[in-house]
């Protein structure tokens, strides 16, 4: 009976091994890119307007690059930017022309993408966008109210770049985000919560982020009420709102439009080049098992190969992939 028990035992223990490590695959999200029209127009505005610090900018071209990013005659030049911990990177196509993001583009749509720029003061970090004239995404900063618990007394507002990218600036109050959120007040803008990312089914999304990547679900939210609806600028705007994280880096946010539902669908023609590109990268510990599995399932590949590099002694391994909506993860394992 005893070795019954012992056995059960290591069964046990040998299956919840196997299931932590299918959720290991993600050690962070490392960055969100996405493309810009005019490189030099784009980092006045981030680092001038939003306070981004430039940390890197390189120029690269040549096959393994057309092969990852999917793009033939490419030379892009990619610059990398720090807000608090957190890093985007801006990626200018110099020698193509991708296509730009249509003006009707509305928050419901499948093809939206935002990241959430975590501020000390709301009415201030207003005031410092609107003094450069952005155009609003929402009527004005909104204050969640208490008929949505998980987010009551959050304050947000959506707005564009001058690639008319999606931004949010948001304010959490005592109680609401991460820890270290209230306790940086010497900095207007703090750094990055997460990037938000339109998904007609969340069921079909959590396949794909969590049984698949390992990026774990922790927490859901039903959001709606006319703070919701100037928020998004969505009229009878209904949402189910779900947050993911990696063990570091920003979260990954599902926005399912249940009211009035799904907008226009990821363009299928979608290319790197397009300004509507935007990649999460994610730094794995075995980017081939990945590729094996995401190809085995069916997903569709930007990059047609797993693409080794090495770039400044260090070596690659990566591969772009669109999740069931059509957003792309730039999936990386990095080894010296």
């Amino acid at each position: 009976m005893k070795k019954k028990i012992r056995a059960a035992g290591i069964i046990l223990v040998l299956s919840l091994l196997l299931h932590s490590y299918s959720f290991s695959q993600v050690i962070k999200v490392d960055a969100i890119g996405f493309t810009v029209k005019e490189m030099n127009r784009s980092l006045q505005f981030y680092t001038e307007v939003l306070g981004f610090k430039k940390i890197s900018d390189q120029e690269y071209s040549g096959t393994e690059f057309e092969k990852l990013q999917g793009v033939f005659g490419l030379n892009m030049r990619v610059v990398r930017l720090q807000l608090g911990d957190e890093f985007i990177e801006l990626t200018d196509y110099l020698t193509t022309g991708g296509r730009s993001i249509p003006e009707d583009q509305k928050s419901n749509d499948l093809s939206f993408q935002h990241i959430a720029i975590v501020v000390s003061d709301m009415d201030k970090a207003y005031q410092q966008v609107k003094k450069y004239n952005v155009e609003h995404v929402s009527t004005s900063p909104q204050t969640l109210p208490k008929s949505i618990p998980a987010a009551e007394g959050i304050k947000a507002f959506y707005f564009h770049d001058p690639d008319n990218h999606n931004l949010e600036l948001i304010y959490f109050p005592k109680g609401k985000g991460q820890a270290k959120w209230q306790n940086s007040k010497e900095e207007l803008f703090l750094g990055i919560d997460h990037t938000a990312i339109g998904v007609n089914s969340t069921e079909n999304s959590h396949k794909f982020y969590m049984d698949l990547l390992g990026i774990e679900r922790k927490g859901d939210s039903r959001n709606k009420g006319t703070e919701q609806e100037h928020l998004n600028n969505v009229e009878g705007a209904s949402l189910h709102i779900t947050g993911y994280r990696a063990a570091n880096g920003p979260g990954i946010e599902f926005l399912q439009y249940l009211n009035p539902g799904p907008g226009k669908p990821y363009p299928r023609d979608s290319r790197s080049d397009d300004i509507w590109h935007w990649q999460t990268i994610l730094i794995v510990d075995d980017a081939e098992s990945i590729f094996n599995k995401l190809k085995t399932a069916g997903y569709i590949l930007v990059s047609k190969e797993l693409v080794h590099q090495n770039i400044n002694a260090v070596h690659t391994k990566s591969f772009i992939v669109r999740d069931p909506d059509g957003h792309a993860m730039l999936v990386k394992e990095i080894s010296n």
